[in-house]
């Protein structure tokens, strides 16, 4: 039955008046009059009523369900394309989980209760809570992945009220945390390295402002050599993080220049073995024939040898030699080598050698002026030429350094000679 519109049935209305009318007019009995008038009235009434039931069963038939959007075809893609883990959770349970998430949480997460999926007692309570979500909660979590990962877990409500599901996006902060704590780290030694040296000149100079201590020669003198060792000290500590700052400036960016590196080991090498006496005198250097130059930044690659070869002449025992062999190295590079015969390094020290202000051994190292940031230098400048470095070391035995270089391809040495 199809639906009266309102003009359609104010016309009709408009008629059976007119009718009636009319009919009044013609003599006719009331009663005779009524009985057709109702009947119109009923017949209009049905027909109103008859045609919103069928406008709405039509409306339902047009407007088609729905379907949920974790069942559109299209889904898994888009939660592939997205590079962080992202989860969606329903009922408490993981219903998907895009690659990212099942790499760091396991292949088997689908399904299962994600309170043992995530087993983490901070992200337990808000991903099982049935309560409808209102807005967006975040929680940091410690420890998920690896023990020392941090991950920021963002929950978001998803889907209507009465089927409300979890959106969780984990985002990881270990990076940007191990940066934060490497800063602190670094201002406090930073601070120490120089406070100690300070604090030890501004004692010194307060003992020889004193008229009469001031007045023995030898105590003045001997305060005076021990306040020009600390300030020297300083200087080289202040000289070392003005290096390493220019050095992580430049970090992303690679230098483009031809070095000649067996030309800059023999040039090092000579300069050690003027200006270090007897020590200097055991640098022995190996280097084959026919290297072609490295892609690098001579000055920088300068510092990182006298580093190598410093450390190797400060921790070798007197008297045994100082090897610094460059060869050969695989997949195009240079490999440089500077070895000695020390005391060692035990294994536990070798993975935090580079970092700012590391020292095995503190009390050796300050005694032989170092700064604790020779090897922190060589790490970023090998990181800057896009190289590699290895530290080995046996106790008793002594400790080498490998470091591979990327060389400077043939067609770019010609078009740095041209324009030369």
């Amino acid at each position: 039955m199809n639906r009266l519109s309102i003009s359609q049935i104010t016309a009709s209305i408009a008629m059976l008046l007119l009718g009636t009318g009319g009919a009044l007019l013609l003599g006719a009995s009331p009663l005779a009059i009524a009985l057709p008038v109702l009947a119109g009235l009923l017949v209009l009434l049905i027909c109103t009523r008859g045609g919103e039931h069928d406008v709405s069963e039509q409306s339902a038939e047009r407007v088609p369900q729905s379907p949920r959007l974790i069942n559109h075809p299209g889904f898994a893609d888009l939660l592939e394309g997205i590079a962080d883990p992202l989860l969606l959770i329903g009922k408490g349970r993981i219903l998907r989980a895009n690659r990212a998430a099942r790499l760091l949480l396991g292949a088997h997460i689908e399904g299962e209760d994600a309170r043992i999926a995530i087993r983490h007692p901070a992200a337990a309570e808000r991903l099982t809570d049935m309560a409808a979500m209102t807005e967006a909660d975040m929680v940091e979590l410690v420890g998920l992945g690896t023990r020392e990962q941090r991950w920021q877990m963002r929950i978001a409500p998803f889907g209507a009220a009465e089927d409300m599901g979890r959106l969780v996006h984990l985002v990881d902060h270990s990076g940007a945390h191990a940066a934060e704590r490497m800063r602190v780290d670094f201002v406090a030694n930073a601070s120490h390295e120089l406070r100690t040296p300070l604090a030890g000149i501004l004692g010194f100079i307060e003992t020889l402002a004193d008229p009469e201590l001031g007045k023995d020669t030898e105590t003045r003198q001997r305060f005076l050599k021990i306040m020009d060792g600390e300030a020297r000290r300083m200087q080289r500590l202040i000289d070392d993080l003005i290096s390493l700052s220019r050095i992580e400036a430049d970090k992303y960016r690679a230098p483009d220049s031809a070095v000649d590196l067996s030309g800059l080991v023999a040039e090092v090498a000579g300069v050690f073995r003027t200006s270090h006496g007897e020590r200097g005198a055991e640098v022995e250097i190996s280097i084959d024939a026919g290297l072609p130059p490295v892609r690098g930044d001579r000055a920088q690659l300068s510092q990182l040898l006298h580093n190598l070869i410093g450390n190797s002449a400060k921790y070798g025992r007197p008297g045994t030699p100082i090897r610094v062999t460059l060869t050969e190295g695989p997949s195009g590079m240079t490999r440089l080598i500077v070895a000695d015969e020390g005391e060692g390094i035990a294994p536990d020290h070798l993975p935090r050698l580079t970092e700012r202000f590391y020292r095995v051994d503190s009390g050796r190292s300050r005694a032989m002026g170092g700064t604790g940031l020779g090897l922190a230098i060589v790490k970023h400048i090998v990181e800057r030429h896009r190289g590699r470095m290895d530290i080995a070391s046996i106790v008793g035995e002594g400790t080498t350094i490998s470091v591979l270089l990327p060389k400077m391809p043939a067609g770019e040495i010609k078009s740095e000679m041209k324009k030369g």
